[in-house]
């Protein structure tokens, strides 16, 4: 297997409008970020992901972009990002950024002039069809709208947006416009980033011919479609393989086979990708179900392919309620869960407050909600005669904005964020849930992920170690074994709010070990035998080691 420095990099994501606010203008920005790049490097980060701060009239959180080459006033200008890549570097750290380049916004000077008229010469550099039989071009629906179809005025045909209509998708046929996107990547490249998070990067093409849906519910047609692979090496010759760079690809609707297309190191394409088989169709925790999609993703991809290993992020409920138990077991869960994503095979990202254990928000009006998908979504239920508080309580665990609310620093006003008004509600648990106390707590989430996150720079086996999982059918416990060179780890992961057994395997049973680290108090120092079977405490996580 190759060996890299991204294969053994950890990152922490960073969504700058809610981590800290350096102006009191109640948003996140750069400086913020800056302020606080001693917390990160005290986690032991390597890599740091910004989400978008790129020129947007932010009607997506920055995902609509005007400007692919100036920065949101929000956010800062590019004399904060030209620091702040300095600083990053000069703490050793490496910085990615977000790469949308599926769309635009609709308030982009391209698209302004795609629409004008059929004959300007932008016109192609976006997606337009003509009516069919006097309405929509076809019967697909858009991630945040029921329909991907617009209507526009001046030119009296439609334009095409898999996300919201203020976000028409680029035309990647149209090689003119891919040249422009490469010229604008490397520009960014030359300030000094390290690589790119690829925003939904297998969506760039499209089915040809935009045939009706059998069931447009399903919307997998929007993405994985014949002609993306071209598209991706195109950009690996242009651009990508001319610096030592990383890429993480956002990667729904995708299978562990279809996946590995897209990281298979023989390819050129991308290192890793994120794929959703658990973030977007795993509601709660099936334990049973994600071990196989372990299993099948690490058969599909070791020794071929990078993995990523994440259960939160910007787009999804934090992990200790979503995957969890956010009450009585917030932090033995958080760390479980936490031992669980640094020790299977791949690359393990963390999303800002996850490692001090910060749980889903329950706001009491959908008015309180930012979330444009959530907020669409609402409208559209309630206008079919939906009951509004059903469609209100359905659409809480799954609402984006449960991991957008403010980082939660101190227990000071508005958690330490700011000291004007957030542009979301801060989570009102901050006073019991928040970085000074979890620093002044020698056990603490965040000095659990301190600890994890050293052990993956001292032991290459959390990185290169052969995987087995030796729990398929339990629904409470995950067992499993890493394995490099002369050692072995066993990591054993109880799941439940019940104490749980684990009936050790003959070739286990006898061996001395040690073990590396546990989430409850140490039961015990040194080697031990290890036994025929191990009781483990509700979500207790145990790691022990043996030379093989």
């Amino acid at each position: 297997m190759k060996k890299i420095w991204w294969k053994e990099a950890v990152v922490y994501q960073v969504y700058w409008r809610s981590f800290y606010d350096s102006n009191g203008d109640g948003i996140g920005d750069l400086q913020g970020v800056i302020e606080k790049l001693d917390y990160i490097q005290e986690l032991g980060a390597d890599v740091i992901w910004l989400n978008p701060f790129y020129e947007s009239p932010d009607r997506d959180n920055g995902y609509d972009i005007s400007n692919y080459e100036g920065i949101m006033k929000k956010a800062g200008d590019m004399k904060d990002f030209e620091r702040l890549v300095e600083e990053i570097h000069e703490r050793g750290m490496k910085v990615i950024m977000d790469l949308v380049v599926n769309h635009t916004s609709d308030q982009h000077p391209w698209f302004l002039e795609s629409k004008s008229s059929k004959d300007n010469s932008k016109r192609d550099w976006y997606i337009w069809k003509k009516p069919k039989n006097g309405g929509k071009p076809n019967n697909w629906r858009s991630y945040f709208e029921p329909s991907p179809w617009t209507f526009n005025e001046e030119t009296e045909d439609y334009y095409f947006h898999s996300f919201a209509v203020e976000q028409p998708d680029l035309n990647w046929k149209n090689e003119e416009l891919r040249q422009e996107i490469y010229r604008m990547m490397r520009s960014w490249l030359d300030k000094g980033i390290d690589g790119f998070r690829m925003d939904v990067i297998n969506l760039l093409a499209k089915q040809e011919g935009f045939p009706d849906a059998k069931n447009p519910e399903v919307i997998s047609y929007l993405a994985d479609n014949p002609g993306i692979h071209d598209y991706l090496q195109e950009m690996n010759r242009e651009v990508l393989q001319q610096y030592d760079c990383m890429t993480v690809g956002e990667i729904p609707f995708v299978t562990p086979e279809t996946g590995l297309l897209y990281v298979d190191e023989n390819r050129n394409e991308l290192n890793t990708l994120f794929h959703f088989q658990v973030a977007d169709e795993m509601p709660v925790m099936n334990l049973r179900a994600y071990k196989e999609i372990q299993r099948n993703w690490y058969n599909a991809l070791w020794g071929k392919g990078w993995n990523s290993q994440f259960l939160n992020n910007h787009d999804h409920t934090r992990q200790v309620t979503r995957y969890g138990n956010d009450g009585e077991y917030r932090v033995e869960s958080a760390k479980l869960l936490a031992t669980m994503l640094h020790t299977l095979p791949g690359m393990p990202y963390v999303y800002q407050g996850e490692e001090i254990g910060m749980t889903g928000v329950r706001f009491d009006s959908i008015d309180d909600y930012n979330d444009i998908a959530m907020k669409n979504k609402y409208k559209e239920e309630v206008e079919k005669g939906k009951d509004p508080k059903e469609v209100f309580e359905d659409l809480l665990l799954l609402s984006r904005d449960n991991s957008r609310t403010p980082m939660q620093w101190s227990d000071d006003h508005q958690a330490g964020f700011t000291s004007g008004e957030p542009w979301i509600k801060v989570n009102p648990n901050y006073k019991e849930i928040n970085v000074k106390q979890s620093l002044n707590d020698p056990v603490s989430v965040f000095h659990y992920y301190k600890l994890l996150i050293s052990f993956r720079k001292e032991n290459p086996i959390m990185i290169y170690g052969d995987y087995e999982d030796l729990s398929q059918d339990d629904e409470n416990l995950y067992v499993y074994t890493r394995t490099y060179e002369d050692k072995t780890w066993l990591i054993l992961l109880n799941h439940s709010d019940e104490a749980q057994v684990f009936k050790s395997e003959e070739w286990i049973i006898g061996r001395k070990a040690h073990c590396v680290i546990t989430n409850y108090e140490r039961a015990e120092e040194g080697k031990i035998i290890l036994p025929s079977s191990f009781s483990l405490k509700p979500h207790e996580a145990r790691v022990y080691e043996w030379t093989n």
